[in-house]
């Protein structure tokens, strides 16, 4: 994601007229600053024609460091929920905390001139200020979520290392370093919906011959039982006496939960459900 926002880098050549001769795209790869100065330096002198020098200009990165970011940190059990393309309407991608980290990186100019140099670093610099923010999604798999991803830049640097006889070729490098912060996150799980939640309350007997018992039972679906986490939705409760075969509304009063021969009948009686 780092080096793609710098494919699209340009250089003008142009006469001494100011026509424009040529406009050169400026590759990029990923390799350490040292090995690309010694792959230019290969032939100082230009006079081994064994092998052939780097052509400038040109750009490159690479990591320079990765840290824990201890102000971005979550609690590590939240979790939520998320629709996975391609999977049926009950199913849905749990996904928890993802763990922060600040990614350092350093991108490097390599010209031949200040004015390609140049024209290079302008071609960047005015897009961060000195934060330039992007949206990503992380997941293919799961389009809706979208997370932004600042990348910070924290200083820009250049080395000339033009020395020796005038034959020797030189090079201009400018180095930009950059941080970003990003997310990484753990397994992602399949789960199905829960559309039903019952809760049983039972009470122990009191003596030898009176086992539990379920003295209520409470039923939550969602109204309409179609409905999917997105939609505007609510709930049907329903309760229920298991011991007696009675089914109650969820707005009326609640008897007396408990029978002779089990726990005191003061212990729940006389409730109403609201």
């Amino acid at each position: 994601m780092f080096g793609t926002m710098f494919n699209n880098i340009y250089v003008l050549r142009k006469t001494a007229s100011g026509s424009v001769l040529n406009q050169v795209r400026v590759p990029l790869s990923y390799a350490p600053k040292d090995k690309y100065l010694a792959r230019i330096q290969a032939d100082p002198d230009l006079q081994d024609g064994s092998r052939i020098a780097i052509k400038l200009p040109r750009l490159s990165f690479e990591i320079t460091s990765i840290q824990y970011d201890q102000n971005r940190k979550l609690p590590k059990m939240q979790r939520f929920n998320v629709p996975k393309k391609g999977e049926p309407e009950g199913k849905r991608g749990q996904l928890h905390s993802p763990a922060p980290y600040i990614i350092g990186f350093q991108l490097n100019a390599y010209a031949r001139n200040q004015d390609d140099a140049l024209q290079i670093v302008e071609q960047i610099l005015p897009y961060f200020t000195p934060q330039y923010t992007l949206t990503i999604k992380p997941f293919e798999e799961y389009p809706t979520i979208k997370e932004d991803v600042p990348i910070t830049l924290q200083g820009v640097s250049f080395t000339d290392d033009f020395e020796g006889p005038l034959e020797q070729r030189r090079t201009i490098i400018y180095t930009l370093d950059f941080t970003m912060n990003i997310n990484f996150y753990a397994d992602v799980r399949v789960n199905s919906l829960i559309n039903r939640a019952i809760v049983d309350t039972e009470f122990e007997g009191d003596s030898a011959g009176a086992s539990r018992l379920t003295a209520t039972r409470t039923t939550v679906v969602p109204n309409p039982l179609t409905a999917s986490p997105e939609d505007d939705f609510g709930f049907t409760t329903t309760l229920e006496d298991p011991a007696f075969g009675l089914t109650r509304a969820f707005d009326k009063e609640e008897g007396e939960y408990v029978q002779d021969g089990y726990v005191n009948r003061l212990y729940v009686r006389n409730t109403t459900v609201k």
